[in-house]
């Protein structure tokens, strides 16, 4: 069980990696509508308040386990209990980390097939001069046809699984050193295009003045579920990332760093999505559909719309592509250290994904009626339980294990700060961000 040998090739590399796991679906698709859901600036007030008193330093913990494994998840966490002389049954969240990811990727992957789907629709202006009824029953139509959710889920599969076959320095970072500044590229012309938009001013007075009144205990816990999931924590994938952390890199200034850029991507998406919606008088509290539907209807009707939403959806495809890298790599880590080629490896786990997504595709269309858990099918079964109960659980057992099992001085030198930030940052940990997975756990439940 000896060290892992590969690293990032420098500091900009892992920022990069890490900020590439948490951009996904849940900034550009889930934010703009939970926000739009939430009331606007109280939810996004919220948002920004989480992440830095509970992802941050949840972050922060999974990562240090990690660094201070030095080994996929399994091996880092059996190696460290074995240090710590605590039960060796510690190891096997790395196996539920690595469960969670895997139905977690298989409904991912339908999804981001989507983006797929509407991107050459964009591209060849197949929302031009449609009616919102029929841009809706479109999608229905798409989403009810296996053969095209098919061959857009396997596509997917196919462009994630090798570049993770590649492994870190000739895949992973080298996708990450192109793809993240390009989506922050697409982001920032699609925020100047925003800003020449009627709506452009309605959005952000909607987005940014203080509204107390619209602040339910519903909107917090939302808010605080919303920033869980946007940092993907509690999945062991950023304890994997953690493994090939440079030695000399500062862990809380690259936490930081990659919870300031996780937040300008949730910021620029829904000034750009927003502006849009209120050029129209549509609602911003549209939902799911809020991406789908109601924005293929918006830009349709403005100029040079159809490039603009081509656009998006690149943005979309660039950051889903790159978190489902992260949701692979743990999976794909622990078979190679289980003594499995990376080639292989990243084969057998894409395989396995690509099998149990086909029940998520089928979910719209053949398996639509068959419930497994009350009244959802498939696809609502593992779009809400794994996102919304398994990762507080990790996050939760992840933090518990690095404030009260981990050795201490093992835990600090991993950190890599001084003894009073250290004191800090456990105490957080302990009294601040297990408390709230806690309630964001029980609010699930209920």
């Amino acid at each position: 069980m000896s060290e892992t040998l590969e690293r990032w090739q420098s500091r900009r590399a892992f920022i990069l990696a890490v900020t590439g796991a948490a951009v996904g679906l849940g900034n550009i698709w889930r934010f703009p509508y939970m926000t739009g859901e939430n009331g606007g600036s109280a939810f996004l007030l919220l948002y920004i308040v989480f992440v830095l008193l509970l992802g941050l330093p949840m972050m922060m913990a999974e990562i240090m386990v990690g660094r201070a494994g030095r080994r996929g998840p399994m091996q880092a966490l059996a190696y460290l209990a074995g240090e710590a002389e605590v039960s060796p049954a510690w190891r096997w969240l790395g196996l539920f980390g690595a469960i969670t990811v895997f139905f977690i990727l298989s409904f991912y992957s339908v999804v981001s097939g989507w983006s797929i789907e509407y991107l050459v629709e964009s591209l060849s202006g197949g929302f031009v001069d449609r009616t919102p009824a029929e841009i809706g029953t479109a999608f229905d139509a798409f989403l009810a046809d296996p053969p095209r959710m098919i061959f857009n889920h396997t596509l997917f599969m196919l462009l994630t699984m090798s570049v993770v076959a590649a492994g870190i320095a000739n895949g992973i970072e080298k996708l990450n050193n192109v793809m993240m500044p390009l989506l922050y590229l697409i982001l920032l012309v699609l925020g100047g295009y925003a800003f020449t938009t009627t709506g452009f001013g309605d959005a952000m007075r909607w987005l940014f003045t203080p509204n107390p009144a619209a602040i339910t205990w519903s909107v917090v816990l939302n808010a605080m579920g919303h920033a869980f999931f946007t940092l993907a924590v509690g999945a062991c994938a950023l304890m994997a990332y953690g493994a090939y952390m440079p030695e000399e890199q500062s862990l809380p200034r690259a936490v930081f760093s990659v919870a300031l850029l996780d937040i300008a991507v949730a910021l620029l998406s829904g000034i750009a999505i927003f502006s849009v919606v209120f050029s129209h008088g549509l609602d911003p509290g549209e939902g799911p559909g809020l991406m789908f539907v109601t924005l293929p209807v918006a830009f349709s009707e403005l100029p040079g719309g159809q490039l603009w939403l081509a656009a998006f959806f690149v943005l979309l495809l660039v950051a889903t592509w790159t978190s489902s890298i992260n949701l692979a790599e743990p999976m794909v880590s622990m078979l190679v250290d289980a003594g499995l080629r990376r080639g292989t490896a990243a084969i057998l786990v894409g395989a396995l994904v690509w099998g149990v997504g086909l029940l998520s595709v089928l979910s719209f269309s053949t398996l639509a009626d068959v419930h497994w858990i009350g009244e959802m099918n498939f696809f609502a079964l593992v779009s809400t339980v794994p996102p919304d109960l398994f990762l507080p659980v990790g996050g939760l057992l992840i933090a518990i294990f690095a404030v009260w099992r981990m050795p201490q001085p093992l835990a600090r030198q991993a950190l890599g700060i001084s003894l009073p930030l250290f004191r800090l940052w456990r105490w957080l940990v302990r009294y601040i961000s297990i408390p709230m997975a806690v309630i964001v756990l029980v609010s699930g439940l209920l």
